[in-house]
């Protein structure tokens, strides 16, 4: 059975609207390609997949090099938000949008939640 990406759209879309201050998320394969998206207007999701696929890559890296073991998460600070890359399984990260007045506490505790629910969709 194939996944089915009108359920991870609807999971995704839930996060976005359901979570305070996250502006967009998206569920990605490691080699950069998009299973669904809930992503802000005007963003590209090619691009947005290729780069979360570029970022898991060199933060595995990293991790490597410097003997921290494997990636759990990936965490970006810009002046406008965050950006968190998180492993969904195996086959697949989750990348959230936040904005700079997100709880990051809180961030976390929903990104946890979702995973559940997306990683459900991703078997």
């Amino acid at each position: 059975m194939g996944i089915n990406t009108g359920k991870l759209t609807n999971v995704l879309q839930g996060f976005v609207t359901g979570t305070n201050d996250v502006q967009g998320a998206a569920v990605v394969t490691p080699d950069g390609l998009s299973l669904a998206s809930a992503l802000p207007p005007g963003m590209d999701d090619e691009r947005v997949s290729a780069m979360s696929a570029a970022m898991l890559s060199l933060g595995e890296r990293i991790g490597s090099e410097l003997a921290r073991g494997g990636v759990d998460r990936i965490y970006v600070e810009g002046n406008e938000g965050y950006g968190v890359l998180t492993s969904c399984g195996n086959d697949a990260v989750f990348l959230v949008l936040a904005s700079k007045a997100v709880k990051q506490g809180v961030l976390m505790l929903e990104i946890k939640r979702a995973l559940e629910d997306l990683k459900t969709l991703l078997v």
